[in-house]
């Protein structure tokens, strides 16, 4: 635990100007972020005495090891640029809202040729048009066939669409009129586009406009006696009515709007969203955060502002947005919405009407969802400790280790040795500290010496950290344990346990490169598959943890997931290897001008028995360039047999077998 005051800055260090500080512990991790009107005002009030900061508080500056901060030039700066960094680093004493669930929106993607009606869920792609998101995805997939009659855009995979083309034939949809088969060019691209944007329109709350243009046209046709299509008219107009049906209405004025409500208790908080567009709950939403930073309603409500918004832009963010409580100042908050919109942005609280009724119906389910949350963690945190505690009075351990971490080394027949770690934080897998390695110092299958080499390497960047800081003597190991920004790697983050992937043999490799290194905080264990026995390395027999042991369960899972990461990326290696391609050899040949020149010969063979000139002739190819690719492919034809990329088989070039049967003769 540090003091406060042994990084506490001079007096006069501090600028009395807009900024963001941050907070980072002794291996340099950001730990917490934050903004200030006055960076001198609120750094100050950090480094009083301890008894008066919020346990919270305390326990983030005891954890401190060094602040540093930057300075801007206004509060919207400084908001922008805590958002970027609270999404950089993850500092785990800020708050962090995780969404409750994965949820599921309905996506037009605008960028493609011919715009696609799907469901979609996580990161939003660049040109997808987005609507909700949605409880659940047969809610999406009932309004899209119902408008389907109305808008027939295409809903088919890539896939599924080439090969329409291919056969001249449309799928079923676009037999029964619930598609316009642009595949088979029944409608143009321009037109399909139209659609599409038409689609867009109703979706995003301009209903009614639409629908007076379908009465009138069913009216006409009914004057002029085309019954049929007077008839067609009037269904589809029932069908986009039982469509908006699905929506409610709960703001008769049309509006566009977020509603965002809060559910809070001194240990956590949950936030609930309702998009409102066209007077129509479109899309909901919600989150849960520990409150491990003392923060109050306001404060929870611009953090979730800067969630919900961060990576939106133009209509996204809508014109109104109704929260619990304003932060202060609310002016900054504010002008940063508003250049997200590129307009400006009207946040408040709602006081009295429909509005403020419609609040409470999201405070109501911020509730539900707060106290389902505690339901569900309260048993999976309990479960979690135990495991813990049981791993720690098995082993020996001074605590319970609340990172460990796992190796496993994964071949076929000795081929392609890879190895992996994963990481498990308080018994939940951190995905983003997860390791891939390539065994570099021999060829075949040792699983015992790659699994010191891995062992060894991670451990070695752990070191190169210690020693930048200070806290490790001054070695001679090459590689710096930080990126190219100056920030620490979160490879050199040391676990309380170290488990791998094997019996005995295993466990002593790890221990001997732990050893060899220096290091001896870090507890070692192996747990074998065959008995689902845990090693240690200075016993002769095995520790057996009962079968119903919830710390035998957490092990076996770390244990899987190290196997299933390096499986993954042990296959992937195989997989690229079997597609290699000549071509790859080649250098400066990107994949656009590799592709140029299969299209233009027809195979490698070909290519092979093309003359410089030959394949000047394609687009964008020069002479230099040509004479490189030659003299590839004429190194790669000598140096062995080539690889058929569509099976992996070894294929013998015919030409080079003919000669090679006439010299025998």
């Amino acid at each position: 635990m540090a003091d406060p005051s042994t990084y506490r800055p001079k007096p006069g260090e501090i600028p009395d100007s807009p900024g963001v500080y941050r907070f980072r512990d002794a291996h340099r991790r950001v730990i917490y972020v934050g903004k200030a009107k006055s960076l001198r005002s609120r750094l100050a009030n950090y480094f009083q005495d301890l008894s008066g900061l919020h346990p919270r508080t305390r326990t983030m500056v005891t954890t401190a090891a060094s602040v540093e901060w930057t300075v801007v030039s206004t509060e919207v700066e400084a908001l922008q640029l805590e958002y970027t960094w609270i999404k950089e680093y993850d500092p785990r004493f800020n708050v962090k809202y995780r969404d409750d669930k994965s949820y599921p929106s309905l996506a037009v993607t605008l960028n493609e040729e011919f715009p696609r009606v799907q469901v979609m869920r996580g990161p939003k792609r660049k040109g997808v048009r987005y609507f909700g998101p949605y409880a659940h995805a047969w809610a999406i997939r009932e309004t899209v066939d119902l408008l389907l009659r109305v808008f027939p855009v295409r809903t088919c995979s890539a896939g599924v669409f080439k090969r329409s083309a291919q056969i001249g034939r449309p799928c079923l949809l676009g037999y029964i009129g619930k598609c316009s088969a642009p595949c088979v060019g029944r409608i143009s691209p321009e037109e399909h586009r139209e659609l599409a944007d038409e689609f867009c329109d109703f979706m995003a709350g301009r209903t009614g406009a639409y629908l007076r243009r379908l009465e009138e046209r069913m009216h006409e046709a009914a004057e002029e006696t085309e019954y049929e299509r007077a008839a067609r008219l009037r269904d589809d107009i029932e069908a986009l009515r039982r469509a908006m049906e699905k929506n409610a209405v709960v703001l008769t004025d049309a509006t566009d709007a977020d509603l965002i409500a809060l559910a809070e208790d001194e240990l956590e908080a949950a936030v609930q969203i309702f998009h409102v567009r066209g007077g129509r709950v479109r899309g909901q939403r919600g989150w849960v955060t520990d409150r491990v930073e003392e923060v109050g309603t306001a404060e929870l409500v611009e953090h979730a502002l800067q969630q919900l918004y961060g990576e939106e832009s133009g209509d996204t963010v809508p014109r109104e947005v109704l929260v619990p409580a304003l932060p202060e100042p609310v002016e900054p908050l504010a002008q940063w919405l508003a250049g997200r919109r590129g307009a400006g942005v009207n946040l408040r609280v709602p006081q009295r009407g429909d509005k403020r009724a419609l609040m409470e119906t999201v405070q109501r389910n911020a509730q539900q969802a707060l106290a389902l949350h505690k339901t569900k963690r309260a048993s999976d945190l309990t479960t979690r400790s135990r495991a813990l505690e049981e791993i720690a009075e098995a082993l020996d351990l001074d605590s319970a280790p609340l990172r460990i971490e796992c190796f496993d080394v994964s071949h076929l027949q000795g081929d392609d040795v890879v190895a992996s770690m994963v990481v498990f934080e308080d018994g939940l897998a951190r995905k983003s500290e997860y390791r891939r390695f390539q065994i570099r110092s021999f060829a075949g299958q040792d699983d015992v010496r790659a699994m010191h080499e891995v062992v060894a390497r991670r451990f070695r960047r752990y070191l190169q950290e210690m020693q930048r800081t200070g806290e490790w003597p001054e070695g001679e190991e090459g590689e710096h344990g930080r990126d190219e920004d100056g920030r620490p790697k979160k490879f050199a983050y040391p676990p309380q346990l170290l488990v791998v992937d094997g019996g005995k043999p295993q466990v002593a490799a790890a221990q001997r490169a732990l050893t060899e290194l220096g290091v001896d905080d870090v507890a070692v264990c192996g747990l074998a598959k065959r008995l689902e026995e845990v090693w240690l390395p200075q016993d002769d027999d095995p520790v057996v943890l009962p079968r119903t042991s919830e710390g035998l369960y957490l092990l076996q899972r770390v244990r899987d997931e190290a196997h299933r990461f390096a499986i993954t990326y042990q296959r992937s290696k195989r997989k690229k290897a079997l597609t290699a391609s000549p071509l790859d050899a080649v250098p400066g040949l990107g994949e656009t001008r590799k592709q140029a020149l299969i299209k233009h010969f027809g195979s490698v063979k070909r290519l092979r028995a093309a003359t410089v000139e030959q394949i000047c002739e394609v687009p964008g190819f020069g002479r230099k360039t040509a004479e490189t690719v030659v003299a590839s492919l004429a190194g790669a034809a000598a140096g062995g047999p080539a690889v058929n990329t569509a099976t992996g088989e070894i294929v013998e070039d015919e030409e080079r077998l003919r000669q090679t049967r006439g010299g025998n003769r």
